[in-house]
């Protein structure tokens, strides 16, 4: 079961692809937006960091933080390759703990499922979408989320 929408969103401790430790609870009083992915350098998963990394009015209305079950060093090869300025941040050990915490852990693939969720400043989940592995998501609707947050 995915974290529902009007619950507290569950509160993790990783690294980002430069080795940071990363934690939700950091962002406190500000929107975040957390975008699981399966895998780094595949070609949906590509497509859709990069049409966030082109949006910059969006990347500056949220902290985006995009997760996957890489490894860090992955990770940094991956976002370096990409230009990807925001954290993409590491889910490989304890392996998925974060997807399966917010229920989008594929455990047959061993990757995240293709998750979003929009958690407002307050630490409360306020928006979600699940896609098939194969279907891209729309930024478009991350936009519309966020802006729904807003008085």
């Amino acid at each position: 079961m995915t974290a529902a929408v009007g619950s507290p969103a569950p509160d993790f401790n990783t690294r980002n692809q430069y080795g940071e430790e990363i934690r939700l609870g950091q962002y406190a009083g500000r929107p975040v937006v957390l975008v699981f992915y399966p895998y780094a350098f595949s070609g949906v998963c590509t497509s859709e960091l990069a049409a966030l990394r082109d949006r910059p009015e969006l990347l500056a209305s949220a902290e985006f933080l995009a997760i996957s079950c890489d490894a860090m060093f992955t990770l940094r090869a991956y976002a370096d390759s990409q230009e990807l300025g925001f954290s993409l941040l590491t889910d490989y050990w304890p392996h998925g703990a974060i997807a399966s915490s917010y229920g989008v852990l594929d455990e047959d693939r061993g990757c995240a499922r293709r998750a979003t969720f929009v958690i407002d400043g307050d630490g409360i989940v306020r928006w979600s979408v699940l896609n098939p592995i194969p279907e891209a998501r729309n930024p478009d609707d991350y936009a519309q989320a966020l802006a729904s947050l807003r008085p």
